[in-house]
């Protein structure tokens, strides 16, 4: 049995990213960037007004007050889209709209709220700073600028920026494929009949929204019997279809227990099995070679209790997703956020595994404050789907006192 550390380093290490595709603009939401961008324009692109208001030289306006205003003829006006005037005239104002060009010869825009506009004729109530409420020509990026390096993942303002270049796709890391297995005889699907010793199967769906909500599309949903020919069957399945094999159940000790031996015995390399973590002591990781595609492939044998379920996805397997995705850092970078909190109660465990407990996060007295949640069993999801983090709890510490600062990762099941 190995420790969690070096469970998740062995994942990382042996998966890749997926090559690279050029997606359009409108559907890289979630994915990764496959390249570096650079700024094929400045941005802004030229210099704009920041308000509605007037545009001015300040040497017309010196001393402009509520008690003194200065009074200007209106030159003209300017609108988004427009294209500007060639100069701002002598001792004159132009009107001017949010986002439209601002031409040569003013210095600032007055804000509207600040002038008297009487006809043709506005009259300057505030005295304005030089550049005030103008946005000049590439103050954000400067054309051939780097803005974003490759591996990062895109999210909505992301999408914004990147279409703000013009530029129509860019080249991503392709989403994996992935097939979820549930093994186990007594699972029905919700809004079925149960009869005696039947449970409604949940893990398919939880990791299912899981897998959702880091962007994958292409699933595999399958669900095996507690029986060895069953096994073999439906994890081929799986394996001919997926990038990524995650089954839930049946990778213990158990007589019926089949997973282990039947990915080894399709082709899978353990690379390891047992980890010291609670939830989830019993999980296993290989990789394999497809059959047809020549790719690697890689499986994942997850607890089939539906808490050690999700816990062993969201701290084993989303990085491996991440990482396949092509995002720099999954664990360390956007996809985990560490943080201090002060434990609300004491907290025991034997020595020998690390142990992630869920509790809720608040903030108490200007600093952040771990509630465990009641029902820390691995068949309770009550407490994991309230709780938004993980306390850790060292695998050789034994008491964690109240009050005491904990090491917590915050969940967040989106990134």
């Amino acid at each position: 049995m190995i420790s969690y550390d070096e469970a998740r380093s062995i994942i990382l290490s042996n998966v890749q990213p997926l090559p690279k595709t050029r997606v359009r603009v409108e559907r890289l939401l979630g994915m990764v960037l496959g390249e570096s961008v650079l700024a094929s324009h400045d941005l802004p692109l030229f210099d704009n007004s920041a308000v509605d208001g007037y545009g001015i030289s300040l040497s017309d306006v010196r001393g402009s007050s509520d008690a003194v205003p200065k009074s200007l003829p209106v030159a003209g006006e300017i609108r988004a889209g427009d294209a500007p005037p060639e100069a701002l005239p002598s001792a004159s104002a132009f009107r001017i709209m949010t986002g439209a060009p601002v031409p040569v010869g003013v210095d600032a825009v007055v804000m509207r709220e600040n002038c008297i506009e009487e006809g043709n004729i506005v009259r300057i109530r505030k005295e304005p700073k030089a550049g005030e409420n103008i946005r000049r020509r590439g103050e954000e990026f400067l054309r051939g600028q780097e803005i974003l390096p490759e591996g990062v993942r895109v999210n909505p303002a992301l999408i914004g920026l990147l279409a703000s270049l013009g530029q129509a796709s860019f080249m991503v890391h392709k989403k994996p494929t992935v097939a979820i297995i549930v093994t186990g005889s007594e699972l029905v699907k919700p809004g079925k009949s149960l009869s005696p010793g039947k449970i409604f199967d949940s893990n398919s769906f939880a990791l299912r929204a899981a897998c959702d909500a880091l962007g994958i599309e292409d699933y595999l949903p399958l669900h095996c019997r507690e029986d060895l020919d069953e096994t073999r069957k439906v994890l081929g399945l799986g394996l001919d279809f997926a990038d990524i094999v995650i089954t839930t159940g049946g990778v213990s000790a158990g007589d019926y227990d089949f997973v282990k031996d039947v990915y080894e015995e399709l082709g899978v390399k353990t690379l390891f099995y047992k980890i010291a973590m609670k939830p989830g002591k019993p999980v296993y990781f290989g990789t394999s070679m497809h059959r047809r595609k020549h790719k690697v492939q890689y499986a994942f044998g997850l607890p089939g209790n539906p808490v050690s379920a999700l816990v062993t996805f969201n701290q084993l397997v989303k990085p491996a997703i991440l990482k396949l995705m092509g995002q720099e850092n999954p664990v360390f970078g956007n996809s985990v956020c560490n943080v201090k909190a002060r434990l609300s109660r004491d907290l025991r465990k034997p020595s020998g595994r690390t142990e992630f407990v869920r509790a809720v996060i608040s903030t108490a007295g200007g600093e952040l404050c771990a509630h465990p949640t009641a029902g820390q069993d691995s068949h309770m999801l009550g407490g994991l789907s309230m709780a938004n983090g993980l306390i850790v709890f060292p695998q050789d510490a034994e008491f964690l006192q109240q009050g005491t600062m904990v090491s917590v990762e915050l969940l967040n099941w989106y990134n």
